[in-house]
């Protein structure tokens, strides 16, 4: 019986032999086209890991941080808010933790929040203008491929003279018509999925920014919590509320 690894490295050889005679075929335009759908699915796979890890559909946390919030219980929406990885929340704890600082002026909150929650998405859409480039070029470059291969069919079949073979002819264009096919193959699946991921942070963003609004549009806690040392949760908070006093004795001068 054959184990698994024979049966693997079978298949490996396999789809190496298959990749290898399309590339012989198509000549340089598929080997670019073949790299390029490495290049995608190298991508698109960090993505979708990178939006799992960060926890994009998390709604839970940011309901339970917004009802403590509501409940003028600022310090265990923010308790709530550090136990998730979600960008979402570090947007969150800007807010809250800006509105509790009274030498903090609300717009200047509502900007620092808006800063942050941009990066944060800018951060979610990085490369996606390579899949878009990808997407784009692929077709392209397939019928690129299809012309230059119908040209040097042309080229046999005028060179033949008069012994004309039907089969030179056929034979050219269905190898032209082979770059053409590995480019839309490439180029559907990666717009596809490109389409799904930026739904996904668009959905992303919604939830984001209507979380955000309702930190601003709700009532502040009682004076007596907001008075108390607010708890550590982390240093970059901490230099957060900093920059917000620097810039408001800034403003004030």
């Amino acid at each position: 019986m054959i184990s698994q690894a024979g049966v693997a490295d079978v298949a490996e050889a396999g789809i190496v032999h298959a990749l290898q005679g399309m590339i012989d075929l198509g000549g340089p335009v598929v080997a670019i086209l073949l790299a390029m759908s490495v290049v995608a699915l190298t991508i698109i796979l960090v993505k979708i890991g990178q939006f799992l890890w960060w926890r994009l559909g998390d709604e839970r946390s940011l309901k339970t941080a917004l009802e403590h919030w509501r409940d003028g219980r600022s310090e265990p929406a923010l308790e709530t808010l550090s136990r998730t990885r979600s960008p979402a929340a570090r947007v969150l704890e800007v807010a809250i933790l800006g509105r509790r600082d009274n030498a903090c002026p609300e717009p200047l909150v509502r900007e620092e929040a808006t800063r942050v929650a941009v990066n944060w998405l800018e951060r979610l859409r990085g490369q996606f203008r390579l899949l878009e480039v990808i997407g784009t070029l692929a077709p392209l470059l397939g019928l690129l491929g299809t012309v230059l291969g119908m040209i040097a069919a042309f080229q046999q079949l005028e060179a033949a003279g008069n012994r004309v073979d039907p089969s030179i002819l056929s034979g050219g264009i269905w190898v032209a018509l082979l770059t053409t096919a590995v480019g839309l193959a490439v180029a559907i699946p990666v717009v596809a999925v490109l389409n799904g991921l930026e739904r996904w942070v668009e959905r992303f963003r919604h939830r984001m920014q209507d979380a955000l609004t309702q930190v601003f549009t709700l009532p502040l806690p009682a004076v007596s919590e907001r008075q108390q040392e607010p708890t550590p949760i982390k240093s970059a908070q901490k230099a957060h509320i900093k920059v917000w006093k620097d810039r408001a004795a800034g403003d004030a001068h």
